[in-house]
């Protein structure tokens, strides 16, 4: 609980910090190894020497096909949110974000009865896209024959 304040507090480094002395005395905690994931990707392009190959660490240990899908969906986001800030091309950002995408597909397929986050994060991330691209957003395997509904919503641009 400690380690996701911090992270709510905008203090990645000190929930990151919690959470490995959390895993250390119950290594394996899942909780623990989500909020230790998100810590990561949290610092993603700020300069605190956290790169994606931190965070997939620890993917492999967290439990459950959804959830597998879900977290490597959200840390391929992140990671790929973070590329303009190190000065990468905006198609470098829209790549990453279409990996997350598949992650977030896959995700909603073998989603828990009413959990929408995979489908939440999948608009996200196609909104994102359409806006850097002139509006031509990703479709949805989902989408109806007369194409997506509008998305002409704010979403803020990282």
């Amino acid at each position: 609980e400690k380690a996701e304040r911090y992270r709510l507090l905008n203090e990645p480094r000190e929930s990151e910090s919690i959470c490995r002395d959390a895993l250390r005395t119950s290594p394996g905690h899942q909780h623990a190894l989500i909020t230790l994931l998100l810590s990561l990707t949290d610092q993603f392009g700020k300069g605190f020497g956290v790169d994606l190959r931190d965070a997939r660490e620890i993917l492999p240990q967290i439990q459950g096909d959804y959830e597998q899908a879900y977290y490597s969906g959200v840390v391929l986001e992140r990671w790929g949110k973070s590329r303009p800030e190190g000065g990468a091309p905006v198609d470098v950002m829209h790549d990453w974000l279409r990996q997350a995408m598949a992650y977030f597909q896959q995700a909603e397929e073998i989603r828990p009865a009413g959990n929408d986050e995979a489908i939440l994060r999948w608009n996200t991330c196609a909104r994102i896209i359409g806006r850097r691209s002139g509006g031509d957003r990703p479709t949805h395997p989902t989408d109806g024959p007369d194409g997506p509904e509008s998305f002409d919503d704010e979403v803020p641009i990282l």
